[in-house]
């Protein structure tokens, strides 16, 4: 057992091996790099809390990744929706005017905006991080076939 305050024996390394993996499952999510960092740190402070027996588990990326999404679908439940006043108009860029690669990753985020939140959570799971539905399904804690609706709409 760790004395307070000092992490569970194992856990700074995994945050040092993974963390950069995790944010950008959790960017993939939430669409900002700010919000990512919020929703990565989040699962990792409710992870520390039961690090030695996520060790001892076997596979803590895993009940990390299943704590990063859980938390993500939580806050979008709870998130107000309503429209939020700008100073400034809304600035929408022409193609020719970024690089391929930032069009890309703009074009991305937005195809991912679009979608619910579970449809967004299948889609990353499995097309981003290349999981199969079995391991999808078992992250999210649905079916296989839920899964499968899921990524059916969301490629629609």
């Amino acid at each position: 057992m760790a004395r307070a305050g000092a992490p569970p024996e194992g856990f700074a390394e995994f945050v040092a091996a993974r963390s950069h993996v995790l944010l950008r499952a959790a960017w993939l999510l939430t669409g900002d790099a700010g919000r990512a960092e919020d929703l990565l740190q989040t699962a990792l402070a409710r992870s520390w809390q039961h690090w030695d027996r996520i060790a001892k588990g076997g596979n803590p990326e895993g009940y990390v990744r299943r704590v990063l999404y859980n938390t993500y679908m939580s806050w979008w439940r709870r998130q107000w929706r309503g429209e939020l006043p700008s100073a400034a108009p809304l600035e929408h860029a022409g193609a020719e005017d970024v690089a391929a690669d930032s069009a890309g990753r703009d074009g991305l985020r937005r195809a991912l905006a679009r979608l619910t939140v579970r449809q967004r959570a299948v889609v990353v799971l499995r097309y981003v991080e290349d999981r199969t539905v079995a391991e999808t399904a078992a992250l999210l804690g649905c079916s296989a076939g839920t899964v499968k609706t899921l990524a059916s709409r969301a490629l629609q």
